[in-house]
């Protein structure tokens, strides 16, 4: 998956899924697996990246690739995207509002869903809690 935006034209964004292809020293040949861009071979090379904290008292840079392998994503960096099977692992049984939604809408069918829900004792649930922060709504008029 990728963790920057190279180019969008040609589909390279953040969040974009790949198959790798081949490893080079300097870049990356992979197939794109999302997007308008499905199936084209495409070729990432390797980017200069440097920390923006303004903390670090030392100025660094680095090349590197701007992927990460990729077994799982976060329900923020799912949106926009149809998935054929989504397995949603909820380690404690409370939602923020929306998130429920966004990670079961992902989905093309109810059969490629697949819930774990866990209790805070760590035991099967089969009920989860979506909770609205009544701060949020009261700023709506």
């Amino acid at each position: 998956m990728l963790l920057r935006n190279v180019d969008k034209s040609k589909g390279l964004c953040n969040g974009t899924r790949l198959i790798v292809e081949r490893l080079a020293d300097n870049n990356i040949e992979a197939r794109i697996i999302t997007g308008h861009c499905f199936g084209q071979l495409t070729y990432i090379p390797r980017m200069i990246v440097e920390p923006t904290d303004k903390n670090i008292a030392i100025k660094f840079r680095r090349r590197q690739f701007p992927d990460n392998v990729c077994f799982a994503m976060t329900i923020n960096k799912s949106q926009g995207q149809s998935l054929s099977n989504v397995g949603l692992y909820i380690r404690k049984p409370v939602f923020t509002h929306g998130q429920h939604y966004v990670a079961v809408s992902r989905v093309t069918s109810k059969k490629g869903l697949k819930v774990l829900i866990l209790d805070e004792d760590g035991n099967v649930s089969h009920t989860t809690r979506n909770v609205v922060y009544k701060e949020v709504l009261q700023s709506i008029k």
